[in-house]
């Protein structure tokens, strides 16, 4: 009887069956777990992926103003930016970033008549923005309000390292048609996921 005091006394155990010193190791690995977790958050989200919030009618209606998108900025280290992709770039000229969508990259001849667009001679089949268009020429009316290459932008040959954008809402988007061509440097990055508002939540088709 002796011995097995003598014994128990070396540790005491908590009504759980854990040691006291059990309890303390499992607690710190949890912490270091929940810190390498937090800190390979904040390195996804600030050095592959960007949040961005849209701002204007020029990507209607597809996107909304307060919508807000996250931008794979690893993607275009990969490779170009392809037809049809939206991406977000800077702007130096306005100071910001505009959100707008690829109609054409390096070496591509596009022109804008109306509500036509062509690339290397073929129509783009605009699919994301058809009904909005249907629903104008119902009226009567264009789309597309502003054509190219025109006075600002004279040659409709993109050139290498750049490519050409356009917003949805043609007539009312400020784009490669008045601001010439996108330098491939000042993309940001493409728009893969737009996240909020909860009723909003969807995968960007490109």
């Amino acid at each position: 009887m002796q011995q097995d005091l003598q014994q128990g006394q070396g540790e005491t155990v908590d009504p759980g069956g854990q040691p006291p010193q059990k309890q303390k190791n499992e607690v710190l690995e949890w912490i270091k777990a929940i810190a390498i977790a937090l800190v390979l958050v904040v390195l996804i989200r600030w050095l592959l992926f960007k949040p961005f919030i849209v701002d204007g009618p020029s990507m209607q209606p597809n996107f909304h103003t307060g919508e807000r998108v996250i931008v794979n900025e690893i993607l275009y280290d990969i490779r170009s930016p392809q037809r049809g992709e939206v991406i977000v770039f800077h702007v130096p000229s306005e100071g910001r970033d505009f959100i707008k969508r690829v109609i054409a990259v390096a070496g591509d001849t596009v022109k804008v008549e109306g509500d036509v667009v062509t690339v290397n001679g073929e129509p783009v089949d605009e699919t994301y923005i058809q009904e909005a268009i249907d629903a104008r020429h119902a009226n009567n009316a264009l789309y597309n309000n502003k054509d190219f290459p025109n006075e600002e932008v004279p040659d409709g040959t993109v050139p290498e390292g750049h490519v050409f954008v356009m917003g949805d809402n043609r007539s009312d988007s400020t784009d490669s048609r008045m601001i010439g061509y996108v330098p491939l440097g000042d993309i940001v990055g493409r728009a893969d996921l737009i996240f909020w508002p909860i009723q909003d939540i969807s995968i960007i088709n490109h």
